[in-house]
């Protein structure tokens, strides 16, 4: 049985995303032993999937840290991987590739990629899209990559629901992490007011915070799902974004949940990325852009809003 590593950091956002891939690349080495390695947040997560037969997890501690490379190292040459899928294609697993991982076959973008194709132009492309490609020059069927199912990740959290009085809700997702502030809308606020205003006596309205993001969700005047005065973990998450009946959001890793799950819902977008590049937007799940968040008025989210929920 040959042994095959699929690297695929985070975040959550880009890793949820990367489950089609991850289904399509274990469908082709059913009888191979197909392990992922991670980031130490997604190690709960991952090891409930059941397109993947082992999580290892990297803390992606700096490169000159020449003591956790070699353990790194170590580690995974235990396992003589014949085949690397590299999902990440980042200068971390372009070094991984030239000084942990040699001698096994490599799949990335910059082995797939010929004189033919300009690697900005590929960039610009969505992002599943750039996925199949990859999978497929890499000799992989893809079948799943459009199709995500993320139901092996569904938890029972009526007892949560219950706890905080919660039947119907909507969902809000105000945050986004410190590198990228130019992703967050600043009238989340004002919008969640009207909101309850509106339809406070039909949904609960709610707030599921991350580990960064506690404090700050205070501020909101929305129920805070929390468990025990800390956050839900991603299982859960996942579980609360399924049974809620619409998700507003910033272009952050529950945005894509909500997308991949085909809830109906609402992301913003300002000028970082596009929706298509990103592959966030479908039937459901739809997508305001503007060139700058703070331009966009909660009058006009508030009429998008209610096209969809109405």
């Amino acid at each position: 049985m040959s042994n095959i590593l699929i690297i695929k950091h985070g975040s959550l956002g880009d890793l949820i995303q990367a489950n089609g891939a991850i289904n399509d690349i274990k469908n082709q080495y059913k009888n191979s032993k197909v392990l992922l390695l991670t980031g130490e947040p997604y190690l709960d997560l991952m090891s409930k999937c059941p397109y993947i037969d082992g999580v290892l997890v990297d803390k992606r501690l700096p490169r000159w840290n020449i003591f956790y490379l070699k353990k790194l190292k170590n580690l995974l040459s235990k396992y003589k991987f014949t085949h690397v899928f590299d999902l990440q294609n980042s200068s971390r697993t372009r070094f991984y590739r030239k000084f942990l991982l040699t001698n096994t076959i490599w799949s990335s973008t910059d082995t797939v990629l010929n004189n033919k194709v300009n690697k900005k132009d590929f960039d610009k492309a969505p992002v599943l899209e750039r996925m199949k490609y990859q999978l497929e020059k890499s000799g992989i069927k893809t079948q799943y990559i459009n199709n995500i199912n993320l139901s092996w990740a569904f938890t029972n959290i009526q007892n949560l629901l219950d706890k905080h009085e919660v039947k119907k809700y909507l969902l809000f997702f105000p945050f986004c992490s410190k590198k990228h502030l130019n992703k967050k809308w600043p009238f989340f606020s004002e919008l969640i007011k009207i909101l309850e205003g509106k339809y406070g006596n039909k949904y609960s309205l709610l707030i599921a915070p991350g580990p960064d993001e506690v404090k700050e969700s205070m501020s909101f005047n929305c129920k805070n799902i929390l468990d025990n005065g800390k956050p839900i973990n991603v299982s859960e998450l996942i579980t609360l974004i399924e049974k809620s009946e619409f998700v507003i959001s910033n272009d952050t890793g529950p945005a894509h949940i909500a997308s991949h799950l085909n809830k109906k819902g609402l992301v913003l977008f300002g000028d970082h990325t596009s929706p298509s590049q990103v592959s966030i937007e479908n039937n459901s799940f739809k997508a305001l852009t503007v060139k700058k968040l703070s331009d966009l008025g909660v009058n006009r989210v508030l009429n998008e809003i209610f096209k969809i929920l109405n």
